[in-house]
Order: structure tokens, then C-alpha cells, then sequence
């Protein structure tokens, strides 16, 4: 690998080499896994879409939420498969800075939309007589446009730093996917200024969505134990725990992968840890949200039922 031939330069995925005789059996999980997660998805789409009683701004936020879902586990999961079958597992190195731009753009946006998912919840359940004047359509749009553009901000910042970076050593890469940790560890110079970039700008806008989540989950449960009645009560954590689980499903691994100390990266920990929020957690999330959902079953149950009535 030339310095300043980029253009015909190439990385080597490392990912499961380390266990071939499972290549055919990963090939087959992740395959159905990704088929089960973006038929899910779609699904969750055409429901909230054709059911009347779904069109508030909590499912408006969903239906973008599992939109975003599918664009996200796209960016990892049909490389990988191709790299399982294949004795090849190369990527270009314009291939990697795109497939990284995708997922940060995607996996930022997420941060943001799930902070915009908790701050509804607050809306309705701490100011249930303002909610439809606070969440208007133009406000939940609004919130969904400045998602996207702090994770394109995220995305454009943190590929460029990455990429601009000399590449003139080993090509090696000890994931499954070209994430900054491992990439950042291929390069020929000193990536202190990186760090310094992402200390400063990148983290905070990350962390900031998290801190938003959990101020209006805060403030949720302040309210919640106010509630003198029991149905209150059960109401109020109805409409938010499928949420958090999906916050704690999301940001428990991407945390513990991210917030640690550099020199730990690269073992095969990584993979599984970026498994859990690259691939399971866009498979859970719509059943998460359809299983513990009443209003979602119910709208199921009735289009199943439009659907049957329809037939000859």
C-alpha cells in the first residue's frame, strides 16, 4: 500500500476469519436475521401508515425511526455477508470511508431521533394539556430534520478526519465493518489531533443526545410518582418502556465499544459488542415496539381483519 496511491488501495477484513468452519452457519444467521429485521421494519411502516389511530406524533416518529432502522443495518450487514462467502474480504478504501460515512450519519441520527422520541414522551406525559400544541406536525418534523443534520454534521466531520489520515502500513482490519477504532489504528501518523477533534466536537454532540434522553426520562419519573392513581401510573410506564429498552439496547454496547480506554481495542469482544447494536438491536426494535404496544396490535388485528373481510 503506496502513500498517496489511495485510489487502488484496499483493507482487509479480518471479521470471523478466526472461525471458518462457521462461515456457511454466521452466512445463514446474519442472512435471515437481516431479512427478518428489514420485513419487520417495513411491516411496522405500512401499519402505521394505513392505520388512522396511529397517526399521532409518537407513531410519526416511529414510522421514521424504523426507516432510519433499515437504512442502518443496510450500511453493515450485506458487506458482511458478502465477506463470509467470500476468500477475498477486501474493501476499497473509498468503499470503507463511504461505508463508515453511512453508519455514523446513521448511527448519530439515531442518537438524536431517540432523543426526540423521549422528549415526546415528556410532552404527553408531564404536559398532557399542551402535548398537540407542543408536538404539532411542524414541530415533529422540525425535530426530525435537525436529527439528520447534526448525524450528517457527525458524519462529514468524523470521515474526513479519519480519512485524511496516511495509510502506508498493514491493511488489516480486525472487525467486520470500517468503524474509526480500527481504522484509526492502521494509520502511519500521530491521531492525537483527531481525538482532540472528537473530544471537543463529536462527543459532546453524541453524548448530548443521550443527556437529553435521560433529563426527560428524568422528569417522567418525577412526574409518574406524583400520580396519585395506580391506571395513571400504569399508563405513563406503558408508553415508555419499550423505549427504554430500546435506549438501553442501543447505548449499552455502543458505550461500552466507544467509552473506554483505546489501547482495548481490537479483540474479538469488539465484533460481538458491535454485533449487538449494528445487527440484533435493528432486528429487536420492531418487535420491542409491537409486542408491548396496544395500540399496535390493535391496529393489526384490524387490517388483518380489513384484509380478510376484502378477500373473494
Amino acid at each position: 500500500m503506496a502513500k498517496g496511491n489511495r485510489t487502488t488501495m484496499e483493507f482487509i477484513f479480518i471479521s470471523f476469519s478466526n472461525v471458518p468452519e462457521l462461515q456457511y452457519f454466521l452466512f445463514t444467521l446474519f442472512l435471515c436475521i437481516y431479512c427478518i429485521s428489514l420485513a419487520a421494519h417495513m411491516f411496522l411502516i405500512v401499519v402505521y401508515n394505513l392505520s388512522s389511530n396511529l397517526h399521532t406524533p409518537m407513531y410519526f416518529f416511529l414510522v421514521n425511526f424504523s426507516f432510519l432502522e433499515e437504512c442502518y443495518i443496510s450500511t453493515i450487514t450485506p458487506n458482511m455477508l458478502k465477506n463470509l462467502l467470500s476468500n477475498h474480504k477486501s474493501i476499497t478504501f473509498y468503499g470503507c470511508a463511504v461505508q463508515m460515512y453511512c453508519f455514523l450519519l446513521f448511527a448519530s441520527t439515531e442518537c438524536y431521533l431517540l432523543a426526540a422520541m423521549a422528549y415526546d414522551r415528556y410532552n404527553a406525559i408531564c404536559h398532557p394539556l399542551l402535548y398537540n400544541v407542543i408536538m404539532s406536525r411542524n414541530a415533529c418534523i422540525k425535530l426530525i430534520v435537525y436529527s439528520w443534520l447534526i448525524g450528517l454534521m457527525v458524519a462529514i466531520i468524523q470521515t474526513f478526519l479519519t480519512f485524511s489520515l496516511p495509510f502506508c502500513g498493514p491493511n488489516k482490519i480486525n472487525h467486520f465493518y470500517c468503524d474509526i477504532p480500527p481504522i484509526m489504528a492502521l494509520a502511519c501518523s500521530d491521531t492525537q489531533f483527531n481525538e482532540i477533534v472528537t473530544f471537543i466536537i463529536v462527543l459532546p454532540l453524541v453524548v448530548g443526545a443521550f443527556l437529553l434522553t435521560i433529563v426527560s426520562y428524568t422528569w417522567i419519573i418525577w412526574t409518574i410518582i406524583k400520580y396519585h392513581s395506580a391506571a395513571g401510573v400504569k399508563k405513563a410506564f406503558s408508553t415508555c418502556t419499550s423505549h427504554l429498552i430500546v435506549v438501553t439496547i442501543f447505548y449499552g454496547p455502543a458505550s461500552i465499544m466507544y467509552l473506554r480506554p483505546k489501547s482495548t481495542y481490537g479483540t474479538d469482544m469488539d465484533k460481538f459488542i458491535s454485533l449487538m447494536f449494528t445487527v440484533i438491536s435493528p432486528l429487536l426494535n420492531p418487535f420491542i415496539y409491537s409486542l408491548r404496544n396496544n395500540d399496535v396490535k390493535y391496529a393489526v388485528r384490524k387490517m388483518m381483519h380489513d384484509i380478510k373481510i376484502g378477500q373473494p
